[in-house]
């Protein structure tokens, strides 16, 4: 089971601010925690939003938005991606995540579970996917 750790974008992360030593040696311990455990798959921080740019989909069009994004509590910061045995497993460590800003600032996560290619209906479309998935590895 995959699940995504995602860290919830501030004023402080939109505004480009860097994390702080303490914090980054704090990330750096979990990360290398999870390393050693064999469940950590990938794990970064993301640019501001005013780097980046959405695809808006509206009655067949597609249109270009540039960023900055206003709401910042529905921008990502970054993320972190473990693969475990569990919802439980995916519980604890994240638990054990560090408060994402410092442990005295506002922050929040948000843990998702990623799609398996075995939570679709068999289909031809679907051995598409697995024949890329298959290629990956």
């Amino acid at each position: 089971m995959r699940f995504m750790i995602i860290v919830k974008a501030t004023a402080a992360s939109e505004a480009g601010v860097m994390p702080e030593a303490a914090l980054m040696g704090a990330m750096g311990t979990y990360h290398e925690e999870l390393a050693k455990a064999g469940v950590l798959l990938d794990a970064t921080g993301l640019q501001p939003s005013s780097k980046g740019w959405r695809i808006r989909y509206n009655a067949g069009k597609r249109t270009l938005i540039d960023g900055p994004f206003v709401e910042t509590k529905e921008l990502i910061a970054g993320y972190t991606l473990i693969q475990v045995r569990s919802r439980d497993e995916a519980m604890e460590w994240a638990r054990r995540f560090p408060a994402p800003f410092g442990e005295q600032a506002d922050g929040e996560i948000e843990v998702r579970q990623l799609m398996e290619l075995e939570d679709f209906e068999p289909s031809p479309e679907l051995e598409r996917f697995q024949k890329l998935d298959a290629a990956k590895h």
